[in-house]
């Protein structure tokens, strides 16, 4: 099989690894320089039609999108996802040889504020926030495409290089237990192992859900992964006051059934398996 890693940054790399034992795997970004040599690597920009046109008249099998936005604004996120989910979808339609699967990742970002409560797939997206429609719009957008999609909504992603709340805890920055803030994660190596597996059941002939929620089986409270983390470092923790002018981020518990359902074992089912090898 020949499988095309757009954006192929971090996890896009990690798939390559595990697949490129019996697959071809291409890493298409602006600048391949430092993929892996197991890797092909193919230099364009997702948002050149032209460019795209004849990367695709190659044949691919199975394309996975993992976008990164380089600006925390607005207009970054149009183009990093709204502006390459409709030029992908855009160049799929008119390709002779469309891939079999596009694996789109997104994020739960697309959820509003639910107040703690659990949500699931079936849970309607309702965005309350420029990246959130971005998200969404770029989902609706790569579904226009002729191919079979999925799309995997990954919660906060942590591991090596994404260590910013052990970074804070270090700090001694705590969260206070009421209200109850929840956060939803997942290690890095759990995303990549998620989209390979679902790649290989495509390939292997398995009925596949079209979205997939990809967080790890237990939603914490911001205070209490912070006590935990502040225990294993040896830090004393200082309790952020609440301030009335501050917006929080929405509030809400994130249900992996289907996710488990799937097959799919999680590598570090909980933030006490991942956090311990980063410490």
């Amino acid at each position: 099989m020949k499988i095309l890693l757009a954006g192929c940054g971090d996890i896009g790399q990690k798939i390559a690894m595990q697949l490129t034992d019996h697959h071809q795997c291409y890493g298409l970004k602006r600048n391949p320089v430092d993929l892996d040599s197991s890797i092909t690597p193919i230099a364009a920009d997702l948002g050149d039609v032209k460019a795209l046109r004849t990367i695709f008249n190659q044949g691919f099998d199975v394309v996975v999108v993992t976008m990164t936005p380089d600006a925390r604004n607005e207009a970054a996120y149009q183009r990093a996802y709204v502006d390459t989910a409709s030029s992908l979808a855009r160049v799929i339609n008119q390709t002779d040889c469309p891939p079999k699967l596009v694996v789109w990742v997104s994020s739960t970002g697309v959820y509003g504020e639910h107040k703690g409560a659990w949500v699931d797939e079936q849970t309607p997206a309702t965005p309350t926030t420029f990246s959130g429609r971005a998200l969404l719009s770029a989902e609706q957008a790569i579904t226009r495409s002729v191919s079979d999609t999925i799309i995997v909504r990954f919660s906060g992603i942590y591991g090596p290089g994404r260590l910013a709340l052990i970074a804070g805890v270090q700090k001694g920055v705590g969260k206070p237990p009421s209200p109850k803030r929840w956060t939803n994660r997942i290690h890095s190596e759990d995303c990549a192992g998620f989209l390979t597996y679902l790649i290989r059941q495509k390939i292997a002939g398995a009925s596949l859900e079209a979205l997939y929620i990809g967080s790890d089986n237990e939603p914490v409270t911001q205070h209490d992964i912070r006590v935990w983390l502040a225990q294993k470092l040896g830090v004393t923790l200082v309790e952020e006051a609440i301030s009335k002018n501050t917006s929080s981020p929405p509030n809400r518990r994130f249900d992996n059934k289907r996710l488990r359902k799937s097959g799919y074992k999680l590598q570090y089912a909980t933030f006490r398996e991942g956090y311990i090898p980063l410490l």
